[in-house]
Parts: structure tokens; C-alpha cells; sequence
């Protein structure tokens, strides 16, 4: 049986996603974050990055979101209900396949990361200083950024309901990470068709399903 090394509050909750929406059964393997909010060093003896998501199955190990997405949509989508088979769409597919963690996430991570610059664990003594660094990086660089990212992904969708057109992908799957990080902590207001977008994900069944086998999924701001 497929099996899901799944961390919690983490890319691999698309992972179940897909996998509920495809009808194809797993296990799970849990894993928590410790307090650096890093995985545990035991996901070290699955794959050697110790990230999360990694699946193991027929014999093969497969790390990084989009090659399991790829591989799991090749391997078990039989009637290709999640990728689109018109030129065009198929282009917007694997663009927001490759934008999720190529283009968007690492502005998201970025934040994250100066945005605890001024909180525990820096020491004490440089968190005032942090903080004026990350407000400093934030206005800026990033919040622009994610400004010109987040209104380009909303004109993207004034026309469609999905990322690459009229029917649910895995480059919706893709995007599910980002885009609730996102939401939750960009900071960005008026994007109607973002967060429509997010309640049509959040209304599957499938998605819903995958919640309850990977926890609560909430990614609250910081």
C-alpha cells in the first residue's frame, strides 16, 4: 500500500488531497514539528533532506511536492480528470505547477522567516534590532512582491474557477499551500476570487476527508 510520510501544518496535506480525490488508499506515517518548527531528524531515514511530503510506493521514494503531484496524477489518473488535455490549458497547468514552489513560495517562506526575527529563539538582546530589519524587508521588498504575485493570481481567476481553467487539477493541489499561506499571512486585502477559490477547495469532499486523516490545516497568521 502507498504510504504518506505526512507532517503536520505541512505541504504534505496536499499529498492526502490527492490521494482522496484519486480514491487511491494509504497509510500514514505522523510526524511533528519540534519547537524550531523544523520536522524531526527522523524523517532523515526516509529520505535524506528530512523533509515532508515523501511517499513511498511499488518499491519507489519520492520527495518534492510537484514530482509526487506529477507522479500520482500519471500513475493512478486513469481517466485524466486532473490534468488538462486542451494546449492551452495544459500550458496554464504546468506553470502553476512549477509557480507554486518556484515563484510564490519562496516570498512566503521569506516572511515567515524575518517576521520572527524579533521573537524567541533570537536571543533577547538583537530582537529590536530584528524587528526594525524585518519591518525594513517587509516594506521594501516583500510586501510588494507578494502584492504584484497575489493580484496577478486574482486576475487569473476573474474568469475561471480553477488555476488552469474550468475544472479542478493537481495544479490546484499544487497551489493549495501557498495560497491559504497566503490568505493567511500576506496581509493583502481585496482578493475576492482568491478566496473564492479557497472555499471551493475547502467544499470537496475529498479535501475535507484529507483534513481528517492529517489534522486541522489552518496555517494562522503569525
Amino acid at each position: 500500500m502507498l504510504t504518506v510520510h505526512h507532517l503536520n501544518q505541512s505541504r504534505s496535506q496536499r499529498v492526502l488531497w490527492a490521494l482522496e480525490e484519486l480514491g487511491v488508499p494509504y497509510q500514514i506515517v505522523r510526524y511533528q514539528r519540534e519547537k524550531t518548527m523544523l520536522a524531526p531528524e527522523s524523517l532523515k531515514k526516509v529520505h535524506p533532506l528530512g523533509k515532508s511530503p515523501v511517499i513511498e510506493d511499488n518499491g519507489l521514494i519520492i520527495a518534492e511536492s510537484g514530482a509526487i503531484l506529477e507522479y500520482l496524477q500519471e500513475t493512478y489518473d486513469n481517466q485524466q480528470r486532473f490534468k488538462p488535455q486542451e494546449t492551452k490549458q495544459k500550458l496554464d497547468y504546468r506553470f502553476w505547477l512549477h509557480y507554486a514552489e518556484g515563484s510564490l513560495m519562496p516570498l512566503l517562506l521569506m516572511k515567515l522567516v524575518i517576521s520572527r526575527l524579533g521573537k524567541p529563539p533570537v536571543p533577547f538582546g538583537v530582537r529590536s534590532i530584528g524587528k526594525v530589519l524585518a519591518n525594513g524587508i517587509e516594506k521594501t521588498f516583500l510586501n510588494k512582491q507578494l502584492e504584484t504575485h497575489a493580484r496577478f493570481m486574482e486576475t487569473e481567476l476573474a474568469q475561471k474557477n480553477w488555476f488552469a481553467g474550468d475544472h479542478i487539477s493537481m495544479a490546484d493541489v499544487q497551489m493549495s499551500f501557498p495560497v491559504f499561506a497566503l490568505l493567511a499571512r500576506g496581509g493583502i486585502d481585496n482578493l475576492p476570487n482568491l478566496r473564492a477559490w479557497k472555499k471551493r477547495v475547502e467544499m470537496r469532499p475529498a479535501w475535507q476527508r484529507a483534513i481528517v486523516q492529517g489534522g486541522p490545516f489552518d496555517l494562522p497568521g503569525d
